[in-house]
């Protein structure tokens, strides 16, 4: 198994809702019209409390200076997890609960904290860049480590930690934090960049005006109902995770489907703001999913985390994580 470290130096933050209408021609141009900036990593994710944005370097410039929007105070890098070599965005997902013995589990054993980003394509682990050097350390046993330098996979170097490393000494690892599961069920698609233009204006009301009356009509009788959507556009890759009502508002034949259709449902972290401090919190959640066997999406955002597992699973996945914690359906 290889591990890549992308090139990208990345941005992390949160944009109030109240904030949002000043962002939005610098979102835009980054979701819609990427060719227009040198942005290659852009993800943006709609939560019931604010909108968070993963974003390189290049595109940051694009978003405006303003008191609504929050920053991380890191710079991250991602890495991503490939089989069998190739390109890590046409890879084929590995899944969290997949990495979740050999990565995430390893990194919290260190204190390592980690941010991370499901997509439709792969998964993408984001750890501060101060952290790489006992990141690579840590991991170097297991995989082959590669980093991405101007497009070109080349060996990653020995950043010398090796001095002084111990081993930890390994701890269980409770559920600390609440757990509760939304009614609604999720996809996770995605669709051909060149079709994109064809649903810019289906997409922007989606991404921008979910307070409509769409939407307060699918949730005014459900009070577990919550808003999430997320977008991503990395490498050329558009990645959507949306409830099944979205999905509805699209075109036939414009969002990719697995061949089941499959649907998956939320389980979501936190009851106050997480913070990016705290240590384990993914593996928490994704080394009990691991050890059942049950496949995982899993998107942090600046304030709270999301687990997506299938529809199907919804009650083992509550089995799993009730030994560890108090669950909240």
């Amino acid at each position: 198994m290889e591990l890549h470290i992308l090139e990208h130096s990345l941005k992390v933050a949160s944009i109030e809702k109240d904030g949002i209408q000043i962002c939005t021609h610098g979102l835009i141009k980054l979701a819609f019209l990427a060719s227009k900036t040198r942005c290659k990593f852009f993800s943006l994710t709609e939560t019931p409390e604010d909108y968070t944005i993963i974003v390189d370097e290049e595109g940051f410039k694009e978003l405006p200076q303003s008191e609504h929007i929050s920053v991380a105070d890191a710079t991250w890098l991602a890495l991503n997890v490939v089989s069998g070599g190739g390109n890590a965005s046409s890879s084929q997902p590995i899944g969290v609960t997949k990495i979740a013995k050999s990565v995430i589990a390893p990194l919290a054993d260190h204190n390592i904290s980690v941010f991370m980003l499901s997509t439709y394509q792969t998964d993408f682990i984001l750890v501060r860049e101060r952290d790489l050097p006992m990141v690579m350390h840590t991991l170097s046993s297991e995989f082959t480590l590669l980093r991405v330098v101007n497009g070109e996979t080349v060996a990653a170097h020995d950043l010398g930690v090796s001095n002084g490393f111990v081993k930890p000494k390994l701890v269980p690892r409770p559920i600390i934090h609440p757990l509760s599961s939304p009614s609604n069920m999720f996809c996770v698609t995605s669709l051909d960049p060149d079709t994109l233009p064809s649903v810019a204006t289906l997409l922007m009301d989606v991404m921008f005006y979910s307070g409509g009356s769409k939407d307060s009509a699918a949730s005014s009788d459900d009070s577990t109902h919550i808003r999430f959507f997320s977008f991503s556009l990395i490498e050329g890759y558009i990645s959507l995770v949306m409830d099944e009502q979205t999905t509805q508002r699209f075109p036939n034949n414009v969002l990719f489907t697995s061949a089941s259709g499959e649907l998956w449902k939320m389980v979501r972290i936190g009851g106050q703001p997480l913070g990016f401090d705290e240590c384990g919190i993914v593996a928490q959640i994704s080394e009990p999913l691991a050890t059942a066997d049950i496949p995982a999406y899993y998107i942090s955002t600046f304030k709270f985390d999301h687990a997506l597992v299938p529809e199907e699973n919804i009650q083992s996945v509550i089995g799993a994580l009730r030994t560890k914690s108090t669950m909240t359906q």
